[in-house]
């Protein structure tokens, strides 16, 4: 009876060894087919980005700068010139000096037609306009805007703090956290600027046709909308 014992428990182990081999076996093989289809995925995602870089450009934005702009310039004055490009006011920024005087204007055109209908455009009409046009790279479209949203306050006395424009901007619907104090050097000339934004371009320009000239600390201060 011992004898019969021993041997069905050394059968026991032997089977209880049998089994583990294969759940390890399972295990490893399961584990290997993870890291094979891991692998063939990040292979595929490599061969589509391969194969969206192999392919020609498509005709998509194109982007120049307009010079010769003045400081009153409009982003509507430019669509009106360019009205049959498909241009809106979304599709130009411009760009300042540090003391906010502009100097271009990008544009953004939908397309290389759109483009080339422009320099026709300006060819015709540059020399009444003084205007003047020059392709460039994406990359210049990536400034912030102010889009017609901003008002700058020229003129700000230099001891002059928030509570002073706020009080000045009375009865207008502005963003008082926006306010901000930009002091620049205009040769040996010091000048204080406040920039304010508005939730609307109609707020801003509402604001400069009540406000500009107003006084600011017994100081006559000139306002205009950013573009």
């Amino acid at each position: 009876m011992s004898f019969l014992r021993n041997i069905i428990r050394s059968n026991g182990v032997l089977l209880h060894n049998q089994f583990l081999r294969q759940s390890a076996t399972h295990h490893f093989s399961t584990q290997s087919e993870q890291q094979q289809q891991q692998q063939q995925q990040r292979l595929n995602q490599e061969r589509a980005v391969d194969a969206i870089l192999r392919q020609p450009p498509r005709e998509g934005s194109v982007y120049a700068k307009l010079y010769g702009i003045g400081m009153f310039t409009t982003t509507n004055d430019v669509i009106s010139l360019l009205e049959s490009c498909n241009l809106s006011s979304e599709d130009i920024k411009v760009q300042y000096n540090n003391l906010f005087l502009p100097v271009s204007m990008v544009l953004q055109f939908p397309s290389h037609s759109a483009y080339e209908n422009a320099v026709s455009i300006i060819r015709r009409k540059g020399r009444y306009y003084y205007y003047r046009m020059e392709k460039v790279a994406p990359g210049h479209w990536g400034f912030p805007s102010y889009d017609g949203k901003a008002v700058l306050i020229q003129g700000v006395p230099r001891n002059a703090i928030s509570e002073d424009i706020e009080r000045m901007l009375s009865g207008c619907d502005f963003n008082s956290s926006s306010l901000r104090f930009i002091q620049r050097q205009n040769f040996s000339y010091p000048m204080k600027f406040a920039v304010v934004q508005f939730p609307s371009k109609v707020d801003a320009t509402n604001a400069v046709l009540e406000k500009n000239g107003s006084f600011c600390l017994n100081t006559q201060i000139s306002m205009r909308v950013l573009h």
